[in-house]
């Protein structure tokens, strides 16, 4: 499917001004809207190709620049030591409910866009997929599909490092899916125990996967980036999102 990729706005939240990046099919309707959570350097190309491939699917894909308060519109931390310290030392800065609040005017927003069909998804990685899993405390997210997200185990996103994350596991009314590399230093196996028992308690509709691979596989052209795991992950998606939104009425 055909796509545009040249959409960026900016939009209102509590907090300040927010630039969004749309993805979206070329042909005329209106599109399941998926809100994509960059890693800590924001939304860099391996971002813009992800974000692509999703709504080449056929949805109305959206990526906040999630530092806004803190960096200029069009902000991207580059893949070095510099870019790395910034986007951690930001995700350790933000409030925890600023995130929040973002995704409820982000979702807001969307209700009102021509191409959106007021039905929601999340998708993220690395800090996006801690990001993606608080979107699914919103009633309005469907489904979501949580990439090797961090910080979620150990509860310290935001500047308060006492985010609350995992304990409210059982706000998720819809499916969420969790994709894990084996040899992740930065989510080992007791964390995803961790994360894996409180969703179990939750009673969540749960899809689990652990794969033979390491945190940001899904990053291409990085030396971690693994092609045929990044296929595998993206048939997950595709599936869980098909089932969401194509399968059911």
């Amino acid at each position: 499917m055909l796509i545009r990729s040249d959409e960026k706005t900016d939009i209102e939240t509590p907090t300040g001004t927010m630039r969004v990046h749309l993805f979206r099919p070329t042909r005329a309707g209106r599109f399941p809207a998926i809100l994509l959570f960059s890693e800590i350097y924001q939304v860099t190309a391996p971002i813009e190709r992800l974000a692509a491939m999703i709504a080449g699917l056929g949805y109305l894909v959206a990526v906040p620049e999630v530092y806004h308060e803190y960096e200029a519109p069009g902000c991207v931390l580059a893949y070095d030591k510099p870019g790395t310290d910034r986007g951690n030392d930001l995700k350790y800065t933000k409030p925890v409910g600023n995130f929040d609040s973002d995704n409820v005017a982000l979702i807001d927003w969307l209700r009102g866009h021509e191409g959106c069909s007021g039905r929601f998804g999340a998708f993220g990685v690395c800090l996006g997929g801690h990001l993606a899993f608080r979107a699914a405390l919103n009633p309005a997210i469907e489904a979501t599909a949580c990439f090797y997200a961090t910080d979620l185990h150990t509860g310290t996103l935001g500047g308060e490092r006492n985010d609350g994350t995992l304990a409210r596991a059982d706000e998720i009314k819809g499916e969420i899916m969790m994709v894990w590399g084996r040899h992740d230093p930065h989510v080992p196996f007791e964390g995803r125990y961790k994360i894996r028992e409180a969703l179990e308690k939750a009673a969540t509709a749960l899809e689990w996967h652990e794969v033979d691979g390491q945190h940001a596989f899904l990053r291409d052209g990085a030396p971690r980036f693994d092609a045929a795991l990044f296929l595998q992950g993206m048939n997950w998606t595709n599936a869980l999102f098909q089932r969401t939104f194509i399968a059911q009425p």
